[in-house]
């Protein structure tokens, strides 16, 4: 039954579109008929205003950080990583949008950083530097999300590897354009709007 709540309240605290309820509190209007036309942090920062693409991502990896640790709390490490994987689903499949959210990634970095801080801290460090090479938020985020479950599973832990492999899978499934457009050469860089 424990786990069956996680699920439910972490699928829920995910399920919280930041990137539309901040875009339009600031004038913005709707973040889904610009760019990419979800609702994540990436694509906030399309409309030029770096504070509210800022907030975004902060409140999307909370809404990652809070059930993992809470749950973990509450019922142990196994309900923290299913509200975990949860969450990553109530923001990509979000009930009160249709079940049309965002990629997952900085929720995937919230919870993965709830999960385990010095894996989640690693998948940061290889994130930053694919950007910084890349300048492509895609291929930083499936480069950073691929290692992870080799990370852990080479660490020992084959429970972590499992989870971070879980949520590695869903991000990947959710850039299926993104893959296409990185193969083609036509993903664009980070900070460009369209």
């Amino acid at each position: 039954m424990s786990l069956l709540l996680a699920a439910l309240l972490g699928y829920l605290s995910g399920s919280v579109p930041y990137g539309l309820l901040l875009s339009r509190m600031a004038g913005l209007g709707d973040i889904r008929t610009i760019g990419s036309g979800n609702i994540g942090a990436t694509n906030v920062l399309r409309t030029g205003n770096k504070k509210v693409a800022a907030a975004t991502l902060l409140l999307d990896a909370l809404k990652g950080v809070v059930p993992v640790l809470l749950f973990g709390v509450i019922w142990g490490r196994e309900a923290g990583l299913v509200a975990g994987v949860a969450a990553m689903l109530g923001h990509v499949f979000p009930i009160w949008l249709g079940f049309r959210g965002g990629k997952g990634v900085a929720t995937g970095a919230g919870v993965l950083l709830a999960a385990s801080w010095w894996l989640g801290l690693t998948c940061a460090l290889i994130w930053l530097v694919m950007a910084k090479v890349t300048r492509i938020s895609s291929a930083s985020a499936l480069t950073a999300c691929g290692a992870a479950p080799l990370i852990a599973w080479l660490a020992g832990d084959s429970q972590l590897a499992v989870f971070a492999l879980a949520l590695a899978l869903l991000i990947a499934l959710r850039h299926h354009a993104n893959i296409r457009r990185l193969l083609a050469g036509t993903e664009p860089r980070i900070g460009r709007k369209t």
